[in-house]
C-alpha cells in the first residue's frame, strides 16, 4: 500500500473519529431528555474507532491518533519514517472534523464554542474539577493501557478478526473512567482540533493532551515489547 493511499485512509478516520466522538458531545450528549450523556459518548469514541479499524485497518492500521503512532513505533511495529507524515495527517483530520462540527453546531441558536466544544481540560476546566496532577496521571496511564490492548490484539499470536472490537470496546471503557477528570483525551489529534475551535483555555491546557498521551503511549510499546517478546521463537 502506498503512503498516499495509507495518509488518505488515516486522514479519513481521524476525521470520523473527532466528529463521531466529539459531535456526539457537543450536539447530542446535554439535548433535555433524550441527550446520550457521558454513556452515549464514551461509546461514540468507541464506535468511531470500531467502524473505521474494519473500515480501514488494513489500508493505514488505522492508527488515527499520533499517540497510537508513537506507541506503535515504540512496540516495534511501525517505521520510523512514516511517522511524521502520519501525525501531520491525523491533526489535519481532527482538525477538518472540528471545523465541519463547529459550522453545525454554529446553526444552532445561542451556540458558544468558548463554552468548551467538547475539549479537554484540568482544574476549573475538568468535568469533575480534577486538579492537573490528577489528569496528567489520568492521561498517561489510560494511553498506556490503550495502546496495551491495541498491542496485544493486533498481536499475530492473538485471535485474528477481532482486533477492532477489543481496540473499540477498550476505548469506551477508557471514556468512561476518564471524562470526569479531563474529558478524555489520549489523543493529541482529537485535543488538539477542537481546542482551536474553543480558543481560549483549551489551547493553553493542550500541552498536558499531547505530552501525557504521548509518554503514555511511547511506555506501552516498550513495556509490552519487553513481556510480550518470545526469545525461544
Amino acid at each position: 500500500m502506498t503512503l498516499k493511499k495509507k495518509l488518505a485512509a488515516e486522514f479519513i478516520g481521524t476525521f470520523w473519529l473527532v466528529l463521531g466522538g466529539c459531535g456526539s458531545a457537543v450536539l447530542a450528549a446535554g439535548v433535555d431528555d433524550v441527550g446520550i450523556g457521558w454513556l452515549g459518548v464514551s461509546f461514540a469514541f468507541g464506535l468511531t474507532v470500531l467502524t473505521m479499524a474494519f473500515a480501514i485497518g488494513h489500508i493505514s492500521g488505522c492508527h488515527l491518533n499520533p499517540a497510537v503512532s508513537l506507541g506503535l513505533w515504540s512496540g516495534g511495529r511501525f517505521s520510523a519514517k512514516e511517522l511524521a507524515p502520519y501525525i501531520i495527517t491525523q491533526v489535519a483530520g481532527g482538525i477538518s472534523a472540528a471545523a465541519i462540527l463547529y459550522v453545525i453546531a454554529s446553526g444552532q441558536s445561542g451556540f458558544d464554542a468558548a463554552a468548551g466544544f467538547a475539549s479537554n481540560g484540568y482544574g476549573e476546566h475538568s468535568p469533575g474539577g480534577y486538579s492537573l496532577t490528577a489528569a496528567l496521571v489520568t492521561e498517561i496511564t489510560m494511553t498506556f493501557m490503550f495502546l496495551i490492548i491495541i498491542l496485544g490484539a493486533t498481536d499475530s499470536r492473538a485471535p485474528q478478526g477481532f482486533a477492532p472490537i477489543a481496540i473499540g470496546l477498550g476505548l469506551t471503557l477508557i471514556h468512561l473512567i476518564s471524562i470526569p477528570v479531563t474529558n478524555t483525551s489520549v489523543n493529541p489529534a482529537r485535543s488538539t482540533g477542537v481546542a482551536l475551535f474553543q480558543g481560549s483555555w483549551a489551547i493553553s491546557q493542550l500541552w498536558l493532551f499531547w505530552l501525557a498521551p504521548i509518554v503514555g503511549a511511547i511506555l506501552a510499546g516498550w513495556v509490552y515489547r519487553c513481556f510480550a517478546t518470545d526469545k525461544n521463537s
